[in-house]
C-alpha cells in the first residue's frame, strides 16, 4: 500500500513521500524514490503537501488533512456550512461528518456550491460519513446511507465508517435512553453488520468501508470474519499529543488499516461531550515553545505531529481564519527532538469517552488499545 498523488486538476501539484516498506501497509509515494521500511526521512517528510493523499488497502485515496464538523451544540449549522466553505477554499479536500451530526443537509450544500462556483470537482471532494449505532442491524445499514445520501445530495460517499462498535436500540430515536436517563443498548454481531458495508461498496454507492472507535479486539474481530471480501481501509480514533494512540497506531499499520486521528486540536468544550475539567491542550506550554521556534501556532504544531507519524489529521474549527492555519502545517519539519518532546505529552487522556455504560461488552475504551 502506497501513498499517492490525488488526481485532482491539471493545475494541482500533488506530492508525497514514501513511509513504509512492508507490504499492506499504507505509505505515501511521490516524486522521491521508495524507502525502507521505517520512519520517515527528513527530506520525505517535507515533501508532504496539502495535496498530499494515503493510498488506502483497497486502492483508493485519502487526503492527509480533512476538516472535522462535529459542532458543540451552541454552533449553528449555517456556520458548519460556511466552515466547509471556507475549507474548500483554503485548499481542504477532506471533508468529515456523520449521520449523528445533523449536519450532512448543510455540508451537501457547501459542497454543491463550491462545484457550482467552479472551485472544486466532485471528484476533487473526499467525503466521509458515519453509520449510527441505531443501524446496525444488516438491514438497516443501507437505510442509513441512504439517508445521508438523500440529505447531501450526492450519488456515493467517499468514506463510509462504522461509527462506534456500541449498538442502540432500533428506533426512531437515535439517542435512545429509559425513564431514568439511561442508554437501551441492542446488540448486535458486528461481522454481520460489516457484511452489509461491504454489500453497500459493491453497489458503488460507497468508495471505501472502514470503522471508527474501535479498538483492536473489534478490529480482530472483523478481520477474522470467514468470507470476508473487503478489510476496514482505516480506523478513525480520538488521536491527539495527549492520546497520543502510539500501540494502536502500530497494530493498524500492521495489519494495513491507516488510522484518522479526530479531535487533533483537543476539546471544543461542549461540556455535553467533554470534562470541562480536562486541561486545555491548545494552551499545552510545550506545544507553544515549539510553535514559537517555527513562529507556528500551537494548534499547527499539534496537526503537523500527527502528520510526521502517518496519520490522517481531522482538524476541526468553525473561525475562517483558523481554518485557513490549520492546513499552512507544510512548509516547516518537526525534528526528532520536537517529536519526542511531543511524544512525552502523552497522558492517555481521552476527552470524548462516549458518556457509556463502561461494562458494556462492546465499550471499546476498557482495552489498552
Amino acid at each position: 500500500m502506497e501513498y499517492e498523488p490525488r488526481v485532482r486538476s491539471a493545475t494541482v501539484e500533488s506530492v508525497a513521500a514514501s513511509l513504509f516498506d512492508a507490504p499492506d501497509v499504507p505509505q505515501v509515494v511521490g516524486t522521491h524514490s521508495r524507502t525502507r521500511s521505517g520512519p520517515k526521512s527528513a527530506r520525505e517528510t517535507m515533501a508532504l503537501t496539502k495535496d498530499s493523499v494515503i493510498k488506502l488497502n483497497d486502492g483508493n485515496q485519502i487526503p492527509v488533512l480533512g476538516l472535522g464538523t462535529l459542532a458543540p451544540h451552541n454552533v449553528p449549522k449555517t456556520q458548519v456550512k460556511a466552515a466547509a466553505k471556507a475549507a474548500i477554499e483554503a485548499g481542504y479536500r477532506h471533508i468529515d461528518s456523520a449521520f449523528i451530526y445533523e449536519n450532512e443537509v448543510e455540508l451537501g450544500e457547501a459542497i454543491a456550491e463550491k462545484i457550482a462556483d467552479n472551485t472544486v470537482k466532485r471528484k476533487d471532494i473526499f467525503y466521509t460519513s458515519k453509520l449510527w449505532s441505531t443501524f446496525h442491524s444488516p438491514e438497516l445499514v443501507k437505510t442509513c446511507l441512504d439517508k445521508s445520501l438523500k440529505a447531501l445530495k450526492l450519488d456515493y460517499i467517499d468514506l463510509y465508517l462504522i461509527h462506534m462498535p456500541i449498538g442502540l436500540k432500533v428506533g426512531d430515536a437515535l439517542l435512545p435512553k429509559d425513564d431514568k436517563g439511561k442508554w437501551i443498548y441492542q446488540q448486535f454481531d458486528l461481522r454481520e453488520t460489516w457484511q452489509a458495508m461491504e454489500a453497500c461498496k459493491d453497489a458503488g454507492l460507497v468508495k471505501s468501508i472502514g470503522v471508527s472507535n474501535f479498538n483492536h479486539r473489534q478490529l480482530e474481530l472483523i478481520l477474522n470474519k470467514p468470507g470476508l471480501k473487503h478489510k476496514p481501509v482505516c480506523n478513525q480514533v480520538e488521536c491527539h499529543v495527549y492520546l497520543n494512540q502510539s500501540k494502536l497506531l502500530e497494530y493498524c499499520k500492521s495489519k494495513g488499516i491507516a488510522l484518522v486521528g479526530c479531535c487533533t486540536l483537543g476539546s471544543s468544550r461542549d461540556e455535553k461531550l467533554t470534562d470541562p475539567k480536562s486541561p486545555v491542550l491548545l494552551q499545552d506550554p510545550v506545544l507553544k515553545k515549539i510553535g514559537d521556534k517555527y513562529k507556528k501556532t500551537p494548534a499547527q504544531v499539534a496537526v503537523r505531529y500527527n502528520l510526521q507519524r502517518g496519520i490522517v489529521v481531522l482538524a476541526k474549527s468553525f473561525n475562517p481564519e483558523h481554518i485557513k492555519q490549520n492546513i499552512q502545517v507544510f512548509d516547516f519539519q518537526l525534528t526528532p527532538e520536537d517529536m519526542k518532546a511531543l511524544d512525552g505529552l502523552n497522558k492517555n487522556l481521552r476527552y470524548m469517552d462516549l458518556k457509556m455504560d463502561t461494562k458494556n461488552p462492546e465499550y471499546p475504551f476498557n482495552d489498552e488499545f
